[in-house]
């Protein structure tokens, strides 16, 4: 493992520097949380000694201006006063840049009729993530609100040749174009498919800052959760991905639920619902939503298939998730079980020991932060993960 102190092995690797996910960008985060004001700042200064990467083709909430302007903003908070003021307004400058661009690509792509990438709107690449920050920064902007704009616009159907599809129904997934993905595909994941988009609907409304035909937008993504919703009504769960195939007879050739990850399982799809939920003040679908996570963390079956100990798609991720959730429940189940996914998650550190990488997602940064589940973020980190509601 690298020691979280030693900031050698990434140095030799500058575009690591600003990447939230797996380099400096997201491990400041860790020492800034612990107030560890001298450990932090080797790995701030990793982020900047090389230029900062604003290409709107490149960069995004967990990559370039957006991910170091993300982690500056949490030094503010943790050392409690303005950090790196010029560089955070010069950062702000660029990342507004790209915004635009960003969404006027985007709103011609739709005009065009043409199907898209989940890049252009997740959250770990697209306009989602560049509204995560803004919301996290600076609250309600017009920026933020044509980002959110532009995210109702994304719900409204589309025709596909000559069928009617959602708006966020994507080419591929990734590079993939065999026969099941011709027809495109739609993601429910929070990291890379409509989910996300659905959390930050739910926390700017929740925060009071909402645009015309939002809360319609959150009531056109849930109702597609509901029609692709598997399983039964005390353990229900949903695929991370589904074909035109599926998506036109409303069938899922995913034979069970997958893993309880935060990326892509019902960790972060449950959460979402419930986010949703809490904006339309509709208490039937909080209770749908959080039965899944009830559901999902008493069914070893499930359990089972987790197989490290990240935020992104292990144990630390669930674990956070569950804490969240239960935050806003509306009764002590999810609280109830907190007590032995914390163990669950030792037990596993102790028989694998930690993840080898040192980042956020994927490494003993995540594990560490999300170890803390219980404490409110002083940095409110978790931001980037839209789990904070």
């Amino acid at each position: 493992m690298i020691a979280l102190t030693d900031t050698s092995l990434l140095a030799a690797q500058p575009r690591w520097g600003q990447d939230l996910s797996r380099g400096a960008a997201g491990i400041a985060l860790l020492h800034l949380e612990n107030r560890q004001w001298d450990t932090a700042q080797p790995w701030l200064r990793m982020m900047t000694e090389h230029p900062v990467t604003a290409n709107p083709a490149s960069s995004g909430l967990y990559r370039g201006g957006p991910a170091v302007a993300f982690t500056l903003h949490a030094a503010r908070w943790s050392v409690g006063r303005p950090i790196f003021p010029t560089a955070l307004q010069t950062l702000d400058e660029h990342i507004r840049t790209l915004a635009q661009q960003r969404l006027s690509v985007a709103h011609d792509r739709i005009d065009r009729c043409e199907l898209g990438e989940v890049r252009e709107f997740d959250l770990i690449s697209g306009l989602t993530g560049i509204g995560a920050y803004l919301l996290h920064a600076h609250g309600d902007t017009d920026l933020l609100r044509q980002v959110l704009a532009y995210l109702v616009r994304l719900t409204e159907p589309v025709v596909v040749n000559g069928e009617q599809m959602p708006g966020w129904w994507s080419n591929g997934p990734g590079e993939h174009r065999e026969d099941r993905w011709s027809g495109g595909h739609g993601n429910l994941g929070i990291a890379h498919g409509i989910t996300g988009p659905l959390a930050l609907l739910a926390i700017a409304a929740r925060r009071g800052t909402a645009v015309s035909g939002q809360f319609e937008a959150v009531e056109r993504i849930c109702t597609w959760l509901d029609d692709l919703r598997q399983g039964s009504m005390d353990n229900p769960w949903w695929p991370g991905i589904v074909s035109r195939a599926e998506h036109r007879d409303r069938t899922v050739r995913q034979r069970g639920p997958q893993r309880p990850s935060w990326c892509y399982g019902t960790p972060g799809i449950a959460r979402a619902q419930q986010l949703a939920a809490l904006a339309l003040e509709d208490q039937a679908r909080q209770r749908a939503a959080e039965q899944a996570l009830v559901g999902c963390v008493n069914d070893e079956h499930q359990l089972a298939q987790l197989h490290d100990a990240s935020l992104c798609h292990g144990w630390a991720g669930l674990l956070y998730a569950a804490w969240r959730m239960a935050a806003d429940a509306t009764d002590d189940r999810l609280a109830a079980s907190l007590p032995a996914l914390r163990t669950r998650l030792h037990n596993h550190l102790d028989h694998h020991g930690p993840p080898t990488a040192p980042g956020l997602l994927e490494g003993i940064t995540g594990v560490l932060l999300a170890a803390r589940a219980g404490t409110a973020p002083v940095t409110r980190w978790d931001a980037c993960l839209l789990l904070n509601g």
